[in-house]
Protein backbone atom coordinates (compact mmCIF):
# COMPACT_ATOMS: atom_id res chain seq x y z
CA UNK A 1 0.00 0.00 0.00
CA UNK A 2 2.91 2.51 0.35
CA UNK A 3 4.28 1.85 -2.55
CA UNK A 4 0.96 2.23 -4.21
CA UNK A 5 0.30 5.60 -2.07
CA UNK A 6 3.89 6.88 -3.32
CA UNK A 7 3.62 6.29 -7.02
CA UNK A 8 -0.21 7.62 -6.93
CA UNK A 9 1.33 10.91 -4.98
CA UNK A 10 3.95 11.61 -7.81
CA UNK A 11 1.58 10.99 -10.75
CA UNK A 12 -1.04 12.91 -9.11
CA UNK A 13 1.05 15.86 -8.59
CA UNK A 14 1.64 16.27 -12.04
CA UNK A 15 -1.61 15.50 -12.72
CA UNK A 16 -2.80 18.17 -10.23
CA UNK A 17 0.29 21.00 -12.04
CA UNK A 18 -0.94 20.68 -15.45
CA UNK A 19 -4.85 21.00 -14.43
CA UNK A 20 -5.12 24.09 -11.94
CA UNK A 21 -3.04 27.18 -12.45
CA UNK A 22 -0.52 28.00 -9.84
CA UNK A 23 -1.40 29.73 -6.28
CA UNK A 24 -0.40 33.31 -5.76
CA UNK A 25 0.21 33.58 -2.04
CA UNK A 26 1.25 37.38 -1.45
CA UNK A 27 4.00 37.37 -3.56
CA UNK A 28 4.82 33.49 -3.77
CA UNK A 29 3.94 31.48 -6.54
CA UNK A 30 3.41 27.78 -6.11
CA UNK A 31 2.09 25.23 -8.44
CA UNK A 32 -0.74 23.10 -6.98
CA UNK A 33 0.81 20.42 -7.67
CA UNK A 34 3.64 20.92 -5.14
CA UNK A 35 0.62 20.36 -1.88
CA UNK A 36 1.43 16.91 -3.09
CA UNK A 37 4.61 16.64 -4.16
CA UNK A 38 5.57 17.34 -0.14
CA UNK A 39 3.45 14.19 0.88
CA UNK A 40 5.64 12.38 -1.90
CA UNK A 41 8.56 12.74 0.35
CA UNK A 42 6.71 11.14 3.44
CA UNK A 43 5.41 8.79 1.19
CA UNK A 44 8.97 7.75 0.20
CA UNK A 45 10.60 7.58 3.80
CA UNK A 46 7.31 5.05 4.58
CA UNK A 47 8.24 2.64 1.77
CA UNK A 48 11.68 2.87 2.61
CA UNK A 49 10.91 1.85 6.10
CA UNK A 50 9.34 -1.09 4.88
CA UNK A 51 11.17 -2.36 1.97
CA UNK A 52 14.78 -0.43 2.66
CA UNK A 53 16.74 1.69 0.87
CA UNK A 54 18.33 -0.58 -2.20
CA UNK A 55 14.66 -1.46 -3.05
CA UNK A 56 13.40 2.12 -2.56
CA UNK A 57 15.50 3.10 -5.37
CA UNK A 58 13.61 0.74 -7.61
CA UNK A 59 10.65 2.68 -6.28
CA UNK A 60 12.32 6.15 -6.33
CA UNK A 61 13.14 5.30 -10.68
CA UNK A 62 9.56 3.71 -11.56
CA UNK A 63 8.37 6.64 -10.40
CA UNK A 64 10.61 8.91 -12.14
CA UNK A 65 9.33 7.07 -15.38
CA UNK A 66 6.03 7.22 -14.51
CA UNK A 67 6.14 10.82 -13.42
CA UNK A 68 8.07 11.64 -17.25
CA UNK A 69 5.24 9.34 -18.90
CA UNK A 70 2.15 11.56 -16.95
CA UNK A 71 3.65 14.98 -17.58
CA UNK A 72 4.46 14.00 -21.18
CA UNK A 73 1.10 12.48 -21.66
CA UNK A 74 -0.35 15.94 -19.99
CA UNK A 75 1.20 18.27 -22.65
CA UNK A 76 4.91 19.60 -20.57
CA UNK A 77 7.57 20.33 -22.80
CA UNK A 78 10.39 17.81 -22.94
CA UNK A 79 12.61 20.50 -21.16
CA UNK A 80 9.85 20.51 -18.73
CA UNK A 81 9.98 17.17 -18.61
CA UNK A 82 13.65 16.72 -17.96
CA UNK A 83 13.87 19.44 -15.75
CA UNK A 84 11.15 17.56 -13.55
CA UNK A 85 13.24 14.37 -13.76
CA UNK A 86 16.21 15.90 -12.90
CA UNK A 87 14.80 17.93 -9.85
CA UNK A 88 12.78 14.52 -8.55
CA UNK A 89 15.85 12.15 -9.19
CA UNK A 90 18.61 14.76 -7.56
CA UNK A 91 15.58 15.28 -4.28
CA UNK A 92 14.19 11.90 -3.92
CA UNK A 93 17.95 10.49 -3.87
CA UNK A 94 19.60 13.61 -1.33
CA UNK A 95 16.59 12.60 0.59
CA UNK A 96 16.84 8.63 0.93
CA UNK A 97 20.08 9.28 1.85
CA UNK A 98 19.70 11.95 4.66
CA UNK A 99 16.95 9.29 5.84
CA UNK A 100 19.36 6.22 5.93
CA UNK A 101 21.74 8.00 7.77
CA UNK A 102 20.07 10.27 10.21
CA UNK A 103 19.80 8.24 13.79
CA UNK A 104 16.50 10.13 14.96
CA UNK A 105 13.19 9.35 15.66
CA UNK A 106 11.55 8.64 12.48
CA UNK A 107 9.43 11.78 12.75
CA UNK A 108 12.31 13.96 12.92
CA UNK A 109 14.19 11.89 10.14
CA UNK A 110 11.27 12.44 7.79
CA UNK A 111 11.12 15.91 8.66
CA UNK A 112 14.91 16.74 7.86
CA UNK A 113 15.16 14.65 4.78
CA UNK A 114 11.89 16.45 3.18
CA UNK A 115 12.94 20.18 4.42
CA UNK A 116 16.24 18.70 2.67
CA UNK A 117 14.68 16.94 -0.12
CA UNK A 118 12.16 19.86 -1.44
CA UNK A 119 14.54 22.84 -1.46
CA UNK A 120 16.71 20.87 -4.02
CA UNK A 121 13.20 19.94 -6.00
CA UNK A 122 12.23 23.60 -5.94
CA UNK A 123 15.65 25.17 -6.30
CA UNK A 124 16.71 22.52 -9.07
CA UNK A 125 13.20 22.70 -10.88
CA UNK A 126 12.60 26.27 -10.94
CA UNK A 127 15.72 27.17 -12.06
CA UNK A 128 16.08 24.68 -15.23
CA UNK A 129 12.52 24.19 -15.82
CA UNK A 130 11.22 27.90 -15.76
CA UNK A 131 13.43 30.31 -15.14
CA UNK A 132 15.01 31.94 -18.60
CA UNK A 133 17.56 29.31 -18.58
CA UNK A 134 14.48 26.83 -19.41
CA UNK A 135 11.42 27.31 -20.58
CA UNK A 136 11.49 31.24 -19.94
CA UNK A 137 7.77 30.94 -17.75
CA UNK A 138 9.34 33.00 -15.12
CA UNK A 139 11.26 36.17 -15.28
CA UNK A 140 14.86 36.44 -13.44
CA UNK A 141 13.02 38.95 -10.74
CA UNK A 142 9.52 35.84 -9.84
CA UNK A 143 12.29 33.49 -9.48
CA UNK A 144 13.03 33.73 -6.02
CA UNK A 145 9.41 33.69 -5.41
CA UNK A 146 8.78 30.66 -7.19
CA UNK A 147 11.52 28.62 -5.00
CA UNK A 148 10.50 30.01 -1.75
CA UNK A 149 6.30 29.80 -2.45
CA UNK A 150 7.01 25.95 -3.11
CA UNK A 151 10.06 25.15 -0.14
CA UNK A 152 7.38 27.30 2.32
CA UNK A 153 4.28 25.02 1.32
CA UNK A 154 6.38 21.50 1.28
CA UNK A 155 7.62 22.53 4.48
CA UNK A 156 4.48 23.25 6.18
CA UNK A 157 3.23 19.89 4.43
CA UNK A 158 6.08 17.97 6.19
CA UNK A 159 5.94 19.15 9.13
CA UNK A 160 2.35 18.55 9.49
CA UNK A 161 2.93 14.66 8.13
CA UNK A 162 6.19 14.57 10.82
CA UNK A 163 3.67 15.64 13.58
CA UNK A 164 1.06 12.99 12.62
CA UNK A 165 3.73 9.75 12.48
CA UNK A 166 3.63 9.97 16.13
CA UNK A 167 0.04 9.85 17.07
CA UNK A 168 0.12 6.99 14.27
CA UNK A 169 3.41 5.23 15.11
CA UNK A 170 2.09 4.77 18.50
CA UNK A 171 -1.23 3.53 17.80
CA UNK A 172 0.57 0.49 15.94
CA UNK A 173 2.68 -0.26 18.44
CA UNK A 174 -0.02 -0.76 20.81
CA UNK A 175 -2.16 -3.02 18.59
CA UNK A 176 1.14 -5.17 17.84
CA UNK A 177 2.06 -5.28 21.90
Amino acid sequence: MRVLLYLISIVAANVVTAAFAPMQLGVFIVPMGTLLVGLTFIFRDLVQNQYGRKKTYLFIVIALVLSAIASYILGDTLLIVAASAISFLIAETTDTEIYTRLNLPMNLKVLYSGIVGGLLDSVIFVIIGLSPLGAGFLPWEAVPYAIFGQVIVKTIIQGIGAAMLNPVSSMFKAKTN
